[in-house]
C-alpha cells in the first residue's frame, strides 16, 4: 500500500472514532482504539514503539516512543489538548527525523472538529531506518 493510502486509511479512521466518541478522551483510549480500527482495515501497527537516538556516533536507547507507527512508513501522533501547539509539530518533525522515516501525522482528537486537528508533516529525502551506520 502507498504510503498517501495509508495516511488516507489514518485520517478515514480518526474521523470515525472523532463521530463517534467524540472530543475529550484520554490519549491513550484514542491511541488503543485507532490501533485497533487500522488492523481491522488490514494495516500493521506498532503502538508506543521505541526510536532511539543516535549521537556522537553511539545508539542510546532512551529516545522516544511513537504512539503508532502504520506500516513502518507513517508515525501517528496523538494529543487530546484543547489546541495544538507550535510545539507538538516540532516534536513530531523530530521524530520523523530521528525515526528516518517521511510522513507523520499529528492528530488532535479534542477539537470540535475534527478537521481542523490534523497535520501531516512530511520530511524529504528520510534516511532509511533499517540502515547500518
Amino acid at each position: 500500500m502507498e504510503i498517501n493510502e495509508i495516511s488516507g486509511t489514518i485520517v478515514e479512521s480518526a474521523y470515525q472514532i472523532h463521530r463517534e466518541l467524540g472530543p475529550g478522551l484520554l490519549e491513550s483510549v484514542y491511541e488503543i482504539v485507532l490501533a485497533d480500527l487500522l488492523r481491522k482495515r488490514g494495516l500493521a501497527v506498532e503502538r508506543q514503539m521505541p526510536i532511539p537516538i543516535r549521537f556522537d556516533g553511539k545508539l542510546f536507547d532512551e529516545g522516544f516512543r511513537a504512539d503508532l507507527i502504520v506500516e513502518k512508513q507513517v508515525i501517528v501522533e496523538i494529543k487530546s489538548v484543547e489546541q495544538l501547539a507550535r510545539v507538538h509539530k516540532k516534536q513530531l518533525l523530530t521524530y520523523l527525523k530521528l525515526a528516518g522515516l517521511p510522513v507523520g501525522l499529528l492528530i488532535n482528537f479534542s477539537g470540535e472538529w475534527l478537521k481542523d486537528n490534523i497535520e501531516r508533516l512530511v520530511i524529504a529525502g528520510a534516511p532509511d531506518l533499517h540502515a547500518s551506520h
